[in-house]
């Protein structure tokens, strides 16, 4: 995982603070070579069944239908650049 920073101990501390049993990973294509390795950290670290989203990821409008389906408790959803505070005024 040295192309990107993952944030990998930001999203298990999310998993933990939420106490969540199922997840759903959705990557970005450029990422999506890394799902295994996320999936492996994510499942030593935590308790939670992880389920990697292989469909589209356009950004944060682009949410996978049907995870409440699924059981899932929680999506997190990875792209390749922040999202910023909005600027006063804007």
């Amino acid at each position: 995982m040295t192309l990107y920073d993952a944030e990998l101990n930001s999203a298990i501390l999310r998993i933990k603070e939420v106490d969540a049993k199922v997840v759903c990973i959705q990557l970005p294509d450029g990422m999506k070579p890394m799902a295994q390795d996320i999936e492996r950290a994510i499942t030593e670290a935590t308790s939670a069944r992880v389920l990697i989203w292989l469909g589209s990821n356009f950004g944060a409008c682009d949410v996978p239908l049907g995870l409440p389906k699924m059981g899932c408790d929680l999506l997190i959803s990875w792209g390749h650049n922040q999202f910023h505070k909005k600027a006063e005024g804007w």
